[in-house]
């Protein structure tokens, strides 16, 4: 009983509206009759079904009255993602940048393959000193598929005075016959320049003052020499260092952050050089420390140094001739430069 007063109630206030709104409504009630007409089961709309819901609701205020499938927040939800499509649509990129040079594409796969070490900021240094200048995220486009190496996020303290601190530390590398040999390494924080390193089967503080000593002949001593809390730097280490004017800095106990630079050199050694090389002894191991040190002075770019080596290299523009790969560590990294043809 209660559905024939609505009906009675639509058709006398249908008597009172305009042709227009009569004429909309008919076409709204068709289209849902339309579509449960083709539907056996369930309901299922198609775009052009929500188009029409979509200019309905522009062109008539009325349109909730009509709709029977769905709620209006759906009808409101089709608009505003046709909002979005619309000027996602409107505002697409319209050209681009121009590709670069296929020889170059080559290069900086070639660059990603030999060298699985290198991040993009590397190659995209080792490129601007070919005089060849892309951005990081073409350098990263056209990296081959393989899986990513683990990298150390590290901060350096005492940014002042970095000309005058010096660090140095221990690290120990397995032999073929699984001995363990004692690599003391000191460098410099200005330029990350290796001033001495040295190979052990038993360091003991008479023979690392010895070294401390070898590192800084004449009047080459910094004046801060920052090192960790080990033994073997106290005593005889402690003493030698006073005697010399520098003054020590000691990390925290626990604390490797402390000598983040040292370490840094410390880990890109092993990563880029002694995880893929099996040692037979110490001469071996000297003889290989000694080959990387020559390519990390020379040829090695960093980040901190603005792309630049710790020995300094020259930006090489491609007036000068085609890009030349020569070997180095034995084929671990490469250099690239221009020789004329």
């Amino acid at each position: 009983m209660g559905d024939w007063i609505r009906i009675a109630v639509w058709a006398l206030v249908s008597g009172l509206r305009s042709r227009r709104s009569l004429a909309l409504e008919n076409l709204a009630l068709r289209q849902q009759l339309m579509v449960l007409q083709r539907q056996k089961r369930t309901v299922r709309l198609k775009d052009r079904d929500r188009l029409l819901w979509v200019g309905l609701r522009r062109v008539w205020p009325g349109w909730r009255r009509a709709l029977v499938l769905v709620q209006p927040a759906t009808v409101v939800g089709w608009h505003r993602r046709g909002f979005r499509a619309y000027w996602r649509w409107k505002s697409r990129p319209k050209g681009g940048r121009p590709r670069i040079d296929s020889s170059v594409r080559r290069l900086i796969c070639h660059m990603w393959s030999s060298n699985p070490t290198w991040g993009a900021p590397r190659i995209q240094a080792e490129l601007h000193k070919l005089g060849i200048d892309v951005s990081d995220s073409t350098v990263r486009r056209y990296r081959p598929t393989r899986p990513r190496q683990p990298s150390q996020n590290w901060r350096a303290f005492l940014e002042n005075h970095l000309g005058d601190i010096v660090a140095m530390d221990f690290f120990v590398v397995p032999t073929v016959t699984f001995r363990g040999l004692y690599v003391l390494l000191i460098m410099a924080h200005d330029r990350r320049r290796i001033l001495h390193f040295n190979v052990t089967t038993s360091p003991s503080a008479r023979w690392t003052a010895r070294q401390v000593c070898q590192a800084f002949p004449y009047d080459s001593k910094p004046r801060f020499l920052l090192h960790d809390r080990d033994r073997t730097f106290a005593g005889n280490v402690a003493r030698r260092v006073r005697s010399m004017g520098i003054e020590e800095v000691l990390t925290a106990p626990g604390s490797p952050w402390q000598n983040a630079y040292c370490e840094r050199l410390i880990g890109s050694i092993r990563r880029e050089c002694l995880d893929h090389v099996v040692v037979l002894n110490e001469r071996h191991l000297l003889r290989v420390l000694r080959s990387y040190a020559s390519y990390y002075h020379a040829s090695r770019t960093h980040r901190a140094l603005d792309g630049d080596s710790p020995d300094g290299r020259a930006a090489e523009p491609p007036e000068q001739g085609e890009v030349i790969a020569y070997p180095q560590v034995g084929g671990l990294h490469h250099r690239y430069a221009r020789r004329a043809a």
